[in-house]
């Protein structure tokens, strides 16, 4: 692969990691125009991401196994076309009940079918010694392609008039985007395994599945996703945070939670880099403590306008920590002695575990701040989390001197 194709394949991996999972979430930025457009109330709203979040736990561990046994770039490609397809029948605003079905497609073509090739497409793009950089630069490309796209197609909308006939098209922009990107990865992809590895991942089987379940390393990795994504999760509420303990106004909130996104593709970036020269364990670990501490500081927090500058300060520490963890924790695989052959099956399962808190968190925020109003919730909440981040700690610490006693083997 020359240097421009090898830097073409990270560019499709990066835009279609940020762009596959827009129309799922369009709800994040298009809220009340879909409820306006669609005619749903906030439970019928909620349940079209239960649906997907539901289907995508459920797929994660098989799709671990399709990724080990099919080529990245077949895989890569249907999953971008399926989701493209999906979104120019939703951009007609169809039934309820449709628009359920496409939400459960929708968790199949991209948790089945898109994520563990695409976790094993960036294993394979770099060799061993620069896997922390690999994923990094993945990280912070889908951020980038993330706040790109928002960006560019809430332009288009608002230019279009900001109503139910410009959501439409904004539905289908997002649609399109993702066929081109498929188009665009068959051409760019190359299945790009060798005779070996074809014979491997062919028998590739049961036993190899539980050979993986056997594991510590992929438990500890699984505990190390889990807890980074609780972090993520409580960043989630930085803005009703700011807003109902700081006294700021709506806008500035939002503000608030727009701004840490454009820590995201700095943090990871940088953080690749940095796990490559001091080792991915030891970076995590480094990251999980720094994410301890700043919740506890969140918990410890009395609000009012005089915090505010140590909240916001504290705010941006953690998420950075956080976008960090997110750009390089998949790189434990290689320090954890993951063999290639099985990335998409052990990627599987350390997904199918570490993005439960999808399921969980909003539960836990949600009782924590309704029977705890004001200051008092959010103290309970961000303690859960430190605790969270704390098991976190201990689990990269395991990785730490494992890393260390294969260092020693060799």
């Amino acid at each position: 692969m020359n240097k421009l194709r090898h830097w073409l394949v990270m560019a499709i991996l990066c835009f279609s990691g940020g762009i596959i999972f827009m129309l799922p979430f369009l709800r994040e930025v298009y809220y009340i125009p879909m409820q306006e457009a669609f005619g749903y109330d906030n439970t019928q709203m909620g349940v079209l991401l239960s649906v997907f979040g539901a289907l995508s736990l459920i797929t994660y561990f098989p799709g671990g196994w399709l990724a080990d046994r099919f080529s990245p770039r077949l895989l890569i490609s249907t999953s971008l076309l399926g989701t493209g397809l999906g979104g120019l029948y939703f951009a007609t605003f169809p039934s309820y009940e449709i628009s359920i079905a496409i939400h459960a497609f929708w968790g199949v073509c991209i948790s089945l079918v898109f994520w563990g090739a695409m976790i094993k497409a960036t294993r394979n793009w770099a060799p061993a010694d620069q896997q922390g950089r690999a994923f990094g630069i993945l990280e912070s490309g889908r951020g980038v392609a993330e706040v790109f796209s928002s960006t560019l197609f809430l332009a288009i909308f608002a230019w279009l008039g900001s109503n139910a006939t410009s959501l439409g098209q904004v539905i289908n922009l997002f649609a399109l985007t993702n066929i081109v990107l498929a188009i665009l990865a068959w051409l760019v992809l190359e299945d790009g395994k060798s005779e070996v590895e074809e014979n491997k991942a062919e028998k590739i089987g049961l036993a190899d599945v539980v050979a993986v379940l056997k594991m510590p390393a992929v438990w500890m990795i699984s505990l190390v996703v889990l807890s980074a994504y609780s972090a993520y999760w409580g960043s989630y509420y930085f803005t009703p945070y700011a807003t109902d303990v700081y006294g700021l106004s709506v806008v500035l909130g939002g503000a608030v939670g727009v701004g840490k996104m454009w820590l995201k593709p700095f943090a990871a970036f940088g953080a690749g880099f940095v796990a490559d020269r001091l080792g991915v364990s030891k970076t995590v670990l480094a990251f999980f403590m720094v994410l301890t501490a700043g919740f506890v500081v969140f918990s410890m927090l009395p609000g009012g306008e005089g915090w505010l500058i140590v909240m916001l300060i504290n705010a941006i520490i953690v998420s950075i920590a956080i976008f960090a963890l997110r750009g390089i924790y998949f790189a434990l695989l290689e320090e954890g002695g993951i063999a290639p052959a099985v990335t998409g099956t052990a990627a599987g399962v350390v997904s199918a575990i570490g993005f439960t808190p999808d399921v969980f968190m909003p539960l836990v925020g949600g009782v924590l701040l309704d029977a705890y109003p004001g200051v008092e919730g959010y103290r309970y909440f961000y303690l859960a989390i430190a605790g969270f981040c704390a098991l976190g700690t201990l689990a990269a610490l395991y990785l730490v001197r494992k890393a260390a006693v294969s260092a020693d083997r060799n």
